[in-house]
Order: C-alpha cells, then sequence, then structure tokens
C-alpha cells in the first residue's frame, strides 16, 4: 500500500510539473491546441500517438485491495490510398495490485494486450458522421497468470461518431471470443461498449465524459466504469503533449472487482503531421 500511494503521488507531481512548465510555453498556439485536442478525441483521426493512462481503483478482492493500471496505448495511422486510413490502436497494460486475495501479497507485470485495426474513410460521411470498422485481437502477453487470461482471442469492432464545432460525441463497441489458449482458463466471450462526448475550448482544454463498460457472457457480469475529467494540450519546448486528470466511478462491478471511486491520470505524446 505505501509503495502504490508513493507512485500515484508521483503521478499527481509529474502532471502538476508538465502543467506549471508549460505556461511560458503555451502562448500563440490555442489554434493548434485546439485542433490536436479534438483530433485526439476522435479514435480513428489519422494522428500518431502514445497515450500514457493510469488508472487507480480500490475494493478488488475480498482484501479490498488497490490498484494501478498504467494503459500504454500507442495510436497509429497509416494512409492506404486518397479515401482511406488504416489506424491501428494498441492497449498494453502495466498492473500492480497490492494482496486482492488472502497469502497472494503483491502481483505486477503485463497484462493481456488489445490491439484493434480500423479502416476508416478519410473524409467524413453523411451528416458529418465519422466511423471504423476492423478486427480486434487479444494476445496473452501477461507475465502473471493473476492478472491475465492465457487465451488467444479476437472479434469486430467498430466506431461511429460526429463532430461538430467544439463537440465530438459517439461510440466504440467491439467483441472479443477466445479460440485458444489454456484449456484450464476460462473461456472468453466479452462484448467492450463506450459511449463517449468530449467539449474542447479554443486554449486546447477539453472536458472527457465517458463509460468503458464490459459485459462478461460467460460469468453474466458487467463492469461499467464511468470517467469524466480535463484535458490539456500543451506545448512543452516544441513537443506537443496533452495532460489531463479526473475521476471514475464503478455503477456496476463483478464479485472481487472494483469499488466506488477511482482516478485517472493521462499523459498523451502526439506527433501531428
Amino acid at each position: 500500500m505505501p509503495n502504490l500511494i508513493a507512485r500515484t503521488a508521483f503521478l499527481g507531481t509529474v502532471l502538476a510539473t508538465l502543467c506549471s512548465g508549460a505556461v511560458a510555453q503555451d502562448g500563440g498556439g490555442s489554434s493548434k491546441a485546439a485542433d490536436l485536442a479534438a483530433q485526439s478525441a476522435n479514435p480513428v483521426s489519422d494522428l500518431t500517438s502514445v497515450p500514457f493512462q493510469f488508472n487507480y481503483d480500490t475494493g478488488i478482492g475480498p482484501e479490498d485491495a488497490d490498484r494501478l493500471i498504467v494503459n500504454v496505448q500507442p495510436v497509429t495511422p497509416f494512409s492506404l490510398n486518397d479515401n482511406w486510413n488504416l489506424i491501428v490502436r494498441t492497449i498494453v497494460p502495466f498492473v500492480y495490485q497490492d494482496n486482492a486475495f488472502p497469502g497472494q501479497g503483491e502481483q505486477s507485470g503485463i497484462g493481456d494486450t488489445v490491439q484493434t485495426f480500423f479502416l476508416s474513410p478519410k473524409a467524413a460521411g453523411p451528416g458529418g458522421m465519422t466511423w471504423g470498422v476492423g478486427p480486434v485481437f487479444l494476445w496473452p502477453t501477461a507475465t502473471d497468470r493473476d492478472i491475465g487470461g492465457e487465451k488467444w482471442g479476437a472479434g469486430l469492432s467498430a466506431v461511429v461518431l460526429k463532430q461538430q464545432g467544439p463537440w465530438t460525441f459517439g461510440g466504440l463497441t467491439n467483441h472479443i471470443w477466445s479460440y485458444a489458449g489454456d484449456d484450464d482458463r476460462n473461456d472468453i466471450s466479452s462484448t467492450f461498449l463506450q459511449p463517449f462526448v468530449n467539449y474542447t475550448w479554443a486554449n486546447g482544454t477539453s472536458f472527457f465524459l465517458n463509460t468503458e463498460s464490459t459485459y462478461d457472457w460467460e460469468a453474466e457480469q458487467w463492469s461499467v466504469p464511468i470517467n469524466t475529467g480535463f484535458n490539456k494540450v500543451l506545448n512543452l519546448g516544441g513537443n506537443m503533449v496533452q495532460v489531463g486528470a479526473g475521476v471514475r466511478y464503478w455503477a456496476e462491478a463483478p464479485e472481487n472487482g472494483p469499488e466506488g471511486w477511482g482516478a485517472r491520470v493521462n499523459v498523451n505524446f502526439l506527433f501531428p503531421k
């Protein structure tokens, strides 16, 4: 527990340092910052980025343990031709949890990786709608069986959104089935639902609200964290970085899952063309 508190405090210090150090750097770049913030809110934009998402939750397991998950989420766009992009979104979780179950002690390591390949038109469609569709894969990359499923999985994913003025709103979904892996582990059949809304101001500050809900069809259980907070795009010595923080509330969670309130910190390195 003390180690986890220290890690969380360190993240807050890093965020505060980034924000304070950018005060002298942010002048004159409001238009660019707002444009990058809007692109960051679009899951299928052609903006190359490397987000680091820090999620802190409590109430894990019968021991009510704390958990810190650092999601490294690189987004890599590829131009296929004049009309289509391929957007590759990867999520690699680094997990630390403290004595969630009696006798287990601390657990840390890499979790299972989720990778999505969105085929998306470069131009918005009728009504300004933007969309993407493609396969999603689950790779059993976990370094500890207690933080991974030891299953290979695949499925389909889709996203639909609209950006109108300062607003971005839409939804992302996928479904993953396991098709191989350790026969002694539970099969995977899970649906992910992420409705989202984002409002961006002219100075590159944005408000976000979303859920990242998952329904486990095998266990017949919902996980419904609701996330909200603020991000801001900053110019740090000529490098564009989006930083932010917010809170999350677990409206629904499986047995031994997170409970109550948690926190989120975002640090997103942006690489505009």
